[in-house]
């Protein structure tokens, strides 16, 4: 039976955030997203949801725009020294394609088909389209689908590097999915760059947080997508380089705070020890 399109909780959640940081919190914004809203298409009630209460969840919202800015720097970045190929895995509403465009960029969104369907048809509706240099790429997991042979056949090309992308993706897989995501994207060619968000063990979380943690963890269970993989930032470097990859970083949220956040006047960070970034390269 076929997937009946529609747009993936999680993944409305995560837009729904990025949208809630241009409408709560102070300027200077960490990332300006004004297509996530538009793209996401709640009804009028959504700013009365429990997960987005302003106050309660402002550290976690934090943290979704502050990696998404450090990946988005990390795209650009690259991209000046010539990288052209940019994968984004488990894309969601993700909106990159739509408001960088950065010249002679390829940006390939994986994703599952439903999901992507949707989002194709939503980017039509808001009269959007599909942005120059986009090519979606839907894999159906469940059926055992291979994403680096999909991307293979949406036109990447695996003998030039790129930057891939997982962000917010690895808690919802087991920690084999994990692993074979860290192997695959090591055999990119050579100057490729992997930039992968992880959770640390709840119990490691600042005690102050592990509520708030909680109540995170409970929905994304009642949305149907639990957490299930967590890392200890050592463990995951170590995996990586057995992996194959030449050179690893764990990147803190206490850097994405420094780089990001800070001087602000409303205080407005991401939770220390909660989501941290691994930067590996090829």
């Amino acid at each position: 039976m076929s997937e009946t399109p529609s747009p993936d909780p999680t993944a409305v959640r995560v837009a729904l955030w990025r949208a809630l940081h241009l409408l709560v919190d102070s300027p200077p914004h960490v990332l300006t997203d004004d297509l996530a809203l538009k793209l996401a298409g709640p009804d009028d009630t959504w700013r009365a949801r429990p997960d987005m209460d302003p106050d309660g969840t402002r550290m976690f919202r934090a943290s979704i725009v502050g990696r998404a800015r450090f990946i988005e720097d990390l795209v650009v970045e690259r991209a000046r020294d010539g990288v052209n190929q940019y994968v984004i895995l488990g894309a969601g509403l993700d909106t990159f394609a739509q408001r960088m465009r950065v010249p002679g960029l390829r940006v390939f969104e994986i994703d599952r088909p439903g999901p992507q369907a949707w989002k194709r048809q939503r980017l039509g509706e808001l009269g959007l389209g599909i942005a120059d240099g986009l090519h979606f790429v839907p894999v159906d997991f469940e059926a055992g689908d291979s994403w680096p042979a999909q991307l293979a056949a949406a036109g990447f090309d695996k003998s030039k590097p790129a930057v891939i992308a997982s962000a917010g993706v690895s808690m919802y897989l087991t920690a084999e999915a994990n692993t074979a995501t860290l192997r695959e994207v090591a055999s990119f060619a050579r100057g490729s760059t992997f930039a992968m968000s992880f959770l640390v063990p709840p119990a490691q979380t600042d005690s102050e947080l592990r509520e708030g943690f909680e109540r995170v963890r409970q929905g994304a269970r009642a949305s149907g997508t639990p957490f299930i993989s967590f890392f200890v930032p050592a463990a995951l470097l170590e995996l990586a380089r057995n992996a194959g990859f030449r050179t690893v970083e764990h990147v803190s949220a206490a850097t994405v705070t420094e780089r990001y956040f800070a001087g602000r006047s409303d205080g407005l960070r991401p939770p220390l020890n909660a989501e941290e970034l691994l930067v590996a390269t090829t």
